[in-house]
């Protein structure tokens, strides 16, 4: 049962601090919001138009970047600590994962999750003769 106690007392810790948490924001919430109030604070900027209604997805690659060097990163530190004794085994295991990460970022990157620039236009070797329809023409 000693083995378990520093477990509840965390436990106890994060109730209390949430409970806590909870209560200390109802006490002080402001009571009458005014439009300054509830306007999002941007470094003392006034807003001079409204935000943009879609992120583009280039926001949301970078994001899944950093995520699977984060769980690439939480996986690699436990087997370094016991490489040794998984042996061969862990090391396949190791390589096959690396494998799954370094294949996603190739996919990210294929999709221009790096990619900040201006879009580019590749030719298309159209001109108007070729795709524009001669209206004034009279028919043949």
């Amino acid at each position: 049962m000693s083995d378990y106690l520093p477990i509840f007392c965390m436990l106890v810790l994060a109730t209390l601090f949430a409970g806590l948490s909870f209560m200390a924001s109802g006490l002080f919430a402001p009571r009458k919001p005014t439009a300054a109030k509830e306007a999002p604070y941007e470094c003392g900027i006034v807003p001079t138009r409204e935000p943009a209604e879609r992120f583009p997805v280039r926001f949301y690659l970078v994001a899944m970047i950093f995520i699977i060097f984060d769980i690439e990163i939480i996986f690699l530190y436990p087997w370094a600590i016991i490489a040794d004794e998984l042996a061969l085994f862990g090391l396949i295991e190791m390589v096959v994962f690396a494998v799954a990460v370094f294949v996603s970022f190739v996919y990210l990157i294929s999709n221009g999750a790096l990619d900040w620039g201006p879009a580019k236009r590749l030719p298309s070797g159209r001109t108007t003769e070729s795709t524009v329809r001669r209206v004034s023409r009279p028919a043949a």
